[in-house]
Formats: C-alpha cells, structure tokens, sequence
C-alpha cells in the first residue's frame, strides 16, 4: 500500500494522532532579538512576556512560537543533530511575496529560494542561526500533491530548483498565472539536484 492509498484519517488508520503541531519553543541568550525577530517575521502578537519568556502568536492559537530567555548558552555548532528548520505556511502568493518584500525592506534576506515542487519556500536565520521556512503549498490539495510525488518528479529531483526572488515577483505583478509560476521547472542541462542546495 501506498502513502496516497493510506487512510487520511487517525480513526480510519485505527491510530489516536495529535490534531495539530502546536507551537515551537526557541532557547537564546538573545532574547530580544529573537522575540522581536519572531514578532516581526511573523506579524505576530506578544500574548504574555516576563524577564525569562514570551509567548508569541498570529492566529488563533494562544501561542505559536515561545522564546526562552536562558543566559550563557553556547552559539549553535556546525555538524550537530538538531532540527534544521520550522516551516510557516501563507495562504498564496501574494502573501508570500508581500512578507519578502516586506522583510527585505529591513534587510531580512533570504539565503534559500527554492521551489520544491510541493512548495515554494523562501529560507532564513534567526538571530540564532535558526533555519525559518516561508512557504506555500503548490498544490491544492493533498491528493494533488500525492499525485505528484507519486508521478517520479520527486525521485528525479528531491531538492528542487532555486529561484531569484526578484524575478518571481516581476513576474506574478506582469499577471502570468500562479499555477505556472509555481510549476517546478526541471532541472538545467548538467545540473544535479544537490547543486541546488544552499547553506
């Protein structure tokens, strides 16, 4: 059996699974600047704050993201085991476009613009070296995006292409339609998948 032929549902697969992904939770010596940061990145709201912790959040959620104040720690080390990055999801396009612009206004740059295939995801570093993905979903549906994994394109390329941001956003203004500006292109004449991954 298939991933795509799995049931979608916890009940159906006889299993009792989260219903959502919570919150995250970053420890820093920096907490200011990661609280503002996060707030800023996000449009998020400072729900509760003491000397030692924020809670941060942009939707329903009474939070999202919690920034712990911990002094003394040691800066991330290369090579280490850990979680690479967090994702956030916008509704379309546009949103996303208008947060890059947005940031890049106060020189908050991306060092990864990559269309996945199933995403096209901007990359960034917290005040930390944290990795923060800004997504969107090139699919509708998740049905869509099975078929699509399930179509080889993945297999052949399971990094993706990377894109200029700036041209992106020529484009989307100039009105070529969001489906073809988020089809993943294939990869260039010579080009390996892992030559598109970018640090």
């Amino acid at each position: 059996m298939t991933n795509a032929e799995l049931p979608r549902t916890a009940l159906a697969r006889g299993q009792v699974a989260p219903v959502k992904l919570a919150h995250i939770v970053r420890r820093t010596s920096r907490f200011v600047a990661m609280r503002e940061w996060y707030q800023f990145v996000l449009q998020a709201e400072v729900v509760l704050q003491t000397d030692n912790f924020a809670f941060l959040t942009y939707d329903e959620e009474h939070h999202r993201v919690a920034i712990l104040a911990q002094p003394g720690l040691l800066d991330p080390v290369e090579n280490t085991a850990g979680t690479d990055h967090v994702a956030f999801t916008y509704k379309d396009l546009a949103d996303l476009l208008f947060t890059y612009k947005r940031l890049a206004a106060e020189k908050i740059e991306p060092f990864w613009c990559i269309n996945h295939g199933t995403t096209t995801s901007f990359y960034y570093r917290d005040p930390d070296g944290g990795g923060v993905e800004l997504q969107i979903d090139n699919f509708a549906t998740v049905e869509e995006t099975a078929q699509w994994f399930a179509s080889g394109e993945f297999d052949k390329n399971p990094v993706g292409i990377v894109f200029d941001p700036d041209e992106l956003i020529e484009k989307f203004e100039s009105g070529i339609p969001v489906s073809e500006l988020t089809r993943r292109p294939p990869l260039p004449e010579g080009v390996t998948p892992f030559d598109m991954v970018r640090t």
